[in-house]
């Protein structure tokens, strides 16, 4: 049973996997661009596992930005991780112990969160071991791969692709803005506050980290607050 969970994991994280290696490699070239060497970008794919923390980090670490501020933006960013690992907790098999509660936990992604969802069947530890081992493997060998070509690669090319990680979050944010207005103007707003950090006199001198950090937490608290998504079956008085 836990061979056959495990092959099944591994057949439903192929296409996640497919995914991370094309995404990773801008992460890798990105890195690689900013200074940071092939063997140090491989090791910040293999131990974080996340696109915008991670692209967020190397940019604060090439700007010597203090730990601190590394540790907090990527805290915030990351954050929704916690309720994806509880909601698969809830999933879990009884018998999965406390270690291979935690061993999973580490594989969690918004890709790998999805997918698990979706199953039928109580979460067994063989099958998130499976479902999380290729897209690690497509992550960290897709950014080795980026960092190895730049080396390769004409210094304009290399620039160019270099563009790719912010296409992707440009599509990530795309699709939910368009169909929802609260997120359109939760999206506008980050962007007016990333300009007003970026340009303004008495902003611009913060950190690309600190700036991060309070702009997250100032846009998301207000959306939340003034903005809230309704409870489904919730209906307006």
């Amino acid at each position: 049973m836990k061979n056959k969970d495990f092959t099944n994991g591994l057949r439903d994280g192929i296409p996640i996997a497919l995914g991370y290696f094309s995404v990773s490699m801008a992460f890798g070239l990105t890195a690689a661009m900013l200074g940071f060497p092939v063997w140090s970008a491989v090791l910040i794919s293999l131990t974080n596992v996340t696109s915008a923390g991670q692209a967020a980090a190397i940019q604060i670490m090439a700007h010597l930005g203090k730990l601190l501020e590394i540790a907090i933006t990527t805290l915030i960013i990351n954050m929704r991780y916690f309720l994806m690992s509880l909601s698969v907790s809830q999933k879990a098999d009884s018998s999965m112990s406390v270690l291979k509660r935690m061993a999973v936990s580490f594989g969690i992604t918004d890709e790998v969160f999805a997918v698990s969802m979706r199953r039928q069947k109580p979460l067994t530890a063989s099958y998130m071991a499976g479902l999380s081992l290729l897209p690690v493997i497509g992550w960290t060998s897709g950014t080795f791969a980026g960092s190895i070509a730049t080396n390769i690669l004409p210094p304009e090319i290399s620039a160019a692709m270099g563009i790719a990680l912010y296409g992707m979050f440009i599509a990530i944010i795309i699709p939910p803005a368009r169909d929802n207005k609260n997120v359109l103007f939760a999206v506008s707003l980050a962007i007016v506050a990333g300009f007003l950090f970026a340009y303004a006199p008495v902003l611009k001198n913060i950190s690309s980290g600190w700036a991060t950090i309070i702009i997250t937490v100032a846009v998301s608290s207000f959306a939340a607050t003034f903005m809230p998504v309704k409870e489904e079956g919730a209906c307006d008085e």
